[in-house]
């Protein structure tokens, strides 16, 4: 039996795609007056932007995705499942607060920063304890007069639940911060970065929820 239900494999597929596809489709509208490079995806989603409405049911659409994945995501810890859907609203609260055209905005600020933490976060909070790449639950009974009993091997978390790859995404998620905080204030490149950590964090969702769907046990059973 799936650990976990095909609806989370096509919700986490449709995250990154339409995340880039919304991004893609309202810098066209935008014209070529917005540098992708540096200018943020913020941008796009402001108040009377061309592609405001792409945008905006872009982040929408990410956003119930990612709450639908956490959902259906059942071997995952839940304060890391709680953390995902934590993400997913934080990206449907940013259409009730837009970035404004010019300038800056508090409350857009703060939603994008939990958003960032939380997604950042919940790589290393959905691993469980204990789940490292194999672990020896028990033994065979031997029959009469056997010299030996052999180790039966325990169940294992799926690769993306285990604490190395966990903790490594996570890892790279808050360099990525750090590199579009450089990039915003000194590089120029804001929007660059911005696209590369947006789609990390969305795209490592679906590396999690295909393992778990392609997980094995130490059966050789597939769970």
């Amino acid at each position: 039996m799936r650990s976990v239900p095909w609806w989370v494999l096509f919700s986490s597929v449709s995250a990154p795609i339409l995340l880039v596809g919304g991004w893609a489709v309202s810098a066209e509208l935008q014209g070529p007056a917005y540098d992708p490079a540096s200018t943020t995806i913020s941008v796009l989603a402001a108040d009377g932007a061309a592609g405001y409405w792409v945008m905006t049911s872009a982040l929408l659409a990410l956003g119930a995705c990612h709450l639908i994945t956490a959902c259906g995501l059942r071997p995952a810890a839940p304060p890391g499942r709680v953390a995902l859907a934590g993400g997913g609203l934080s990206a449907i609260l940013l259409a009730l607060f837009p970035a404004p055209r010019s300038g800056g905005s508090f409350d857009h600020g703060v939603v994008v920063a939990v958003g960032f933490v939380l997604l950042a976060v919940w790589p290393v909070l959905a691993v469980r304890r204990g789940s490292g790449p194999r672990r020896i639950t028990g033994v065979r009974e031997a029959g009469p007069g056997a010299q030996a009993t052999a180790p039966l091997p325990g169940r294992t978390a799926p690769w993306g639940l285990r604490p190395a790859p966990s903790t490594t995404a996570a890892a790279l998620m808050w360099l990525g911060g750090a590199w579009f905080l450089l990039a915003l204030f000194v590089l120029d490149t804001a929007g660059a970065a911005e696209r590369v950590i947006t789609f990390a964090q969305s795209f490592w969702p679906l590396v999690v929820a295909f393992s778990c769907f392609r997980h094995t046990d130490g059966d050789g059973q597939q769970t």
